[in-house]
């Protein structure tokens, strides 16, 4: 079973403070035969700290000082104070034998150790307050993000379907031959789409091939009556990538780039440079389309802009423009995580596997 870090630490922190706190006195008693007698007389009362500490830290702090403020948790702090000081003299006089009381037998000494024993466990308490509080923030944060990508993923996918389903229907309604195998290369992208893409990164190679089958599938749909180019340059390594992020480009230029526009291209280039992954797609644009395309990326663009921010906030580019009669959206994207091969043979084993 393996130990939160910060439970760990904290766990560290009390037996280094209590072995100190126990064992010092007796090794700072020498050979002081008395003074050693009542040093190990007194370990019982010593021990009563460590209730007194974790009352502190663990109930007065998270529970009086976080719920209802300075005055009643520093009220409650002098009552406990009080109860100790009060419990460790009249302890004292009970396990300690009669002939040592002389040694530290006063209320200073009952209501020194409590106070500073008190202090540390309120700095202690205080920090490990303030550390778990933004440790609960980040991971709110956390879960939002992770429930705003998932709403954006899902998003995503009935789009796609929408869009290869017409594809798919349009071969079937022209009797093409094409008909069955383009099912079957749709069955392969929803393999990826509905299982690959509920992980949290792929292998880049595998989102470069789903994006070639999406490709090879519009050529057919498309025949000759759209020029649809594509050039990949570079090799793709252990890069992982957020997956399905790279399909919306593509997908919003067969949306707008196709259709009622004069010798309709599309063209596509990715390239890869180390870390640096650079991608563009273009498309025509008729006159008719210009004034919307200003104002519009599709929700498909809308939507990876957004993933992005999210995933990527330091480390990518995104630019889209209107100029000459062509729309393009070009991605700089620095792909800062990376695959093991251990990690990749479990990725390809449950890619087959399913």
């Amino acid at each position: 079973m393996k130990i939160p870090s910060d439970k760990l630490y904290r766990w560290v922190f009390h037996i280094i403070l209590w072995t100190i706190w126990i064992g010092l006195p007796i090794i700072n008693a020498g050979e002081n035969q008395q003074h050693r007698q009542f040093t190990l007389a007194i370990i019982p009362v010593a021990l009563t700290n460590i209730p007194l500490f974790l009352l502190n830290s663990e109930w007065l702090i998270p529970q009086i000082f976080r719920k209802k403020g300075i005055g009643p948790y520093l009220f409650s702090l002098i009552v406990l104070i009080a109860v100790f000081a009060t419990l460790q003299l009249f302890m004292k006089e009970w396990v300690v034998p009669d002939e040592l009381l002389r040694f530290h037998w006063d209320i200073f000494w009952a209501v020194v150790p409590v106070v500073f024993v008190t202090a540390i466990s309120t700095g202690y308490g205080l920090i490990t307050y303030f550390l778990d509080q933004e440790r609960h923030r980040r991971e709110e944060r956390q879960e939002r993000m992770q429930s705003e990508l998932s709403f954006l993923r899902s998003q995503i996918s009935p789009h796609f379907i929408f869009n290869i389903l017409n594809s798919i229907v349009y071969l079937i309604r022209s009797n093409s031959p094409q008909a069955e195998p383009v099912t079957i290369k749709l069955s392969e992208l929803m393999r990826y789409m509905l299982y690959e893409s509920a992980d949290e990164q792929v292998p880049l190679d595998k989102e470069i091939d789903y994006l070639k089958n999406y490709v090879e599938l519009q050529k057919i749909r498309f025949e000759e009556d759209v020029e649809i180019l594509m050039n990949i340059e570079g090799q793709a390594g252990s890069q992982a990538i957020e997956p399905m992020l790279l399909i919306p480009f593509v997908e919003n230029a067969f949306k707008h780039g196709v259709g009622m526009i004069r010798e309709p291209v599309i063209d596509i280039s990715l390239k890869i440079v180390g870390e640096h992954l650079y991608f563009t797609v273009k498309n025509k644009l008729g006159q008719s389309m210009e004034e919307d395309k200003d104002n519009s990326s599709g929700i498909g663009l809308r939507n990876v802009r957004r993933r992005l921010e999210l995933l990527y906030p330091d480390s990518h580019r995104m630019e889209i423009k209107t100029a000459d009669e062509w729309f393009t959206a070009a991605l700089d994207l620095t792909l800062a995580g990376e695959i093991s091969p251990k990690e990749k043979i479990r990725y390809e084993t449950a890619l087959h596997s399913r």
